[in-house]
């Protein structure tokens, strides 16, 4: 049975459409087809802004910036005549960070806190941390409402889907026993601290002797100081989580027809799939087309080496310049492309029939990389079912 086809541009002209969200493992091209639909949209009309979790810089390279940050930039050369408009930006998680930090702690309280050695380390380096700023910047570039769609193109691997475990994994943290014990100091009256002393004098001389006095009492006065504004980062994840979940989202999984890659395309699936969120569809990527099939793998093969012997009829070595030598290699690259175009379509048929509910759209392999926008139109004519 055929593979229901991906409809692109529906789900672009669809308004109702707000954040549509590129994910795959590595190396499939994600960070491509997401700045390739971010440009069609854009030229379709809509506000758009791309946002990449990935900390390389292929999503600048094709677009034609020099580097991207924290803040939206806009894109130039693109065609604004349907009234669209194309920004990029790349999340800077310690920046994001700061952000929230000076917007929900006053001015003194801000500076203590972004002066904190074990806040500087935590929003650095802290795991899950990008993820959870991932969630933040989403979040808040959807309460901006400057951008009527954002296209988010996600890490590599498996961690792709991370920021959808992140208001719970901040919960977690911010539940958890260190956090507790840091706090009492802040939160308990004296005449219940002296009802603790002793065990609280235990637990910090434990931690004291892992972390150092110093570690301690930064990690103390970091969680003192942040402590009114722990309700608002769960508050504000939980509310991204939903809006991924909401009809406005739009799921795509990036995956090249390799098993490896398809592999995880299907962890994707499953995924989103179990955590209720909108999957659109597949975009199969760097597919190889077979070759117009007059001449067969088999026969193009039995050619070249019926040439082989034309340049060395007694099978002795060539000593003279081979007559056929490039009529040989465009035979045997014409076999060897036949091959794998054949082995991908198995792959991908056998993808398509364990999940045939799922539309796909497929785009050939480039004779090279996309590091413009003329590059990234002709993945958006090919997204879009249109001959480039």
């Amino acid at each position: 049975m055929a593979p229901v086809t991906l409809d692109m541009d529906r789900i672009i002209d669809d308004r109702r459409t707000r954040i549509i969200v590129c994910c795959g493992s590595g190396g499939v091209g994600k960070t491509t087809a997401a700045a390739a639909i971010g440009l069609r949209a854009a030229e379709r009309g809509r506000h758009t802004c791309v946002l990449t979790v990935d900390p390389a810089r292929r999503l600048a390279q094709s677009m034609g910036l020099t580097s991207l940050d924290n803040t939206p930039r806009q894109v130039d050369g693109v065609d604004t005549s349907g009234g669209g408009s194309l920004h990029a930006m790349m999340l800077d998680m310690k920046r994001t960070f700061d952000e929230i930090v000076e917007a929900h702690a006053d001015p003194d309280r801000a500076a203590q806190i972004l002066a904190n050695p074990f806040y500087q380390s935590l929003s650095s380096s802290f795991a899950g941390t990008q993820e959870y700023m991932a969630m933040e910047k989403l979040g808040q570039l959807r309460h901006a409402d400057e951008w009527d769609l954002i296209v988010v193109d996600t890490p590599p691997s498996r961690s792709a889907l991370d920021f959808l475990d992140a208001p719970q994994r901040l919960g977690r943290f911010l539940d958890g026993r260190l956090i507790r014990v840091l706090t009492v100091p802040a939160k308990a009256g004296l005449s219940y601290m002296k009802v603790l002393n002793t065990g609280l004098a235990m637990i910090t001389g434990t931690l004291t002797k892992i972390l150092g006095t110093q570690v301690l009492r930064d990690a103390q006065t970091f969680v003192t100081a942040l402590d009114t504004m722990f309700g608002g980062f769960r508050e504000r994840a939980e509310w991204t989580y939903r809006l991924l979940q909401a009809p406005g989202t739009a799921f795509l999984v990036i995956a090249a027809p390799e098993p490896d890659a398809l592999r995880e395309a299907s962890y994707f699936i499953e995924r989103l799939d179990a955590e209720r969120m909108p999957l659109a569809g597949l975009i199969l990527n760097r597919v190889h087309t077979s070759p117009a099939e007059r001449l067969s793998a088999a026969r193009s093969l039995a050619a070249a080496e019926t040439l082989e012997m034309r340049d060395r009829p007694n099978g002795d070595p060539v000593t003279s310049p081979p007559r056929y030598a490039v009529t040989i290699a465009a035979l045997r690259m014409h076999a060897e492309r036949m091959h794998l175009a054949k082995r991908e379509r198995r792959l991908a048929e056998h993808f398509t029939s364990a999940h045939p509910a799922i539309p796909v759209a497929e785009v050939g392999a480039q004779p090279e990389d996309v590091h413009d926008l003329d590059g990234l139109r002709v993945i958006a004519a090919t997204l879009a079912g249109q001959a480039p």
